[in-house]
């Protein structure tokens, strides 16, 4: 049986656990997107507990299968990606993810070693793989290892190490 209360959130006719739909956490504000720290887990579910949050809904086969089946599904999941790419000053162009214009400014609050959101991006990574997305997971990672390329002492090598395992290639 599928997890109905994360498909409802992510259809857009239901609620997390403190109330929340799909499209409050889509508006949220940068500052929101930074402080907030229990809604990525419903963004981007795994198939297995979060440390951060216990009541983060679970992947199960049945919900795999949907997420992966169904358009609007799938059309939501590249709405959460895209708010989380603009969160960190990335954008989508084509089939590349790449440096937004605003990549300077908003990578500031969060390239720096041991930021929680080398966390978050792992958990998307992870979960774009999970869910479908597969190619959108490799677009990432490609991205995000120029960024440990060009900035390693920010990122670290375990850092980008967990991002390649997330999407299965560790180099």
């Amino acid at each position: 049986m599928p997890n109905e209360q994360l498909l409802r959130f992510y259809r857009g006719d239901g609620v997390d656990e403190v109330g929340r739909r799909i499209d409050d956490v889509w508006r949220y504000s940068v500052e929101d997107l930074e402080g907030v720290h229990d809604y990525i887990q419903w963004l981007f579910p795994l198939d297995e507990r979060s440390a951060f949050n216990p009541h983060a809904p679970l992947l199960d086969a049945a919900t795999l299968a949907e997420f992966r089946r169904d358009e609007t599904l799938r059309a939501q999941v590249e709405r959460s990606l895209g708010v989380m790419l603009e969160f960190y000053g990335l954008t989508l162009k084509g089939d590349q993810i790449t440096r937004g214009p605003n990549f300077a400014e908003r990578s500031s609050d969060w390239l720096r070693p041991g930021n929680h959101n080398f966390l978050r991006l792992t958990r998307i990574l992870k979960s774009l793989s999970l869910l479908g997305h597969e190619e959108r997971a490799e677009q990432l990672l490609e991205c995000l290892e120029g960024v440990y390329r060009e900035r390693p002492a920010e990122v670290g090598s375990n850092t980008c190490g967990y991002w390649r395992r997330a999407v299965d290639r560790e180099q």
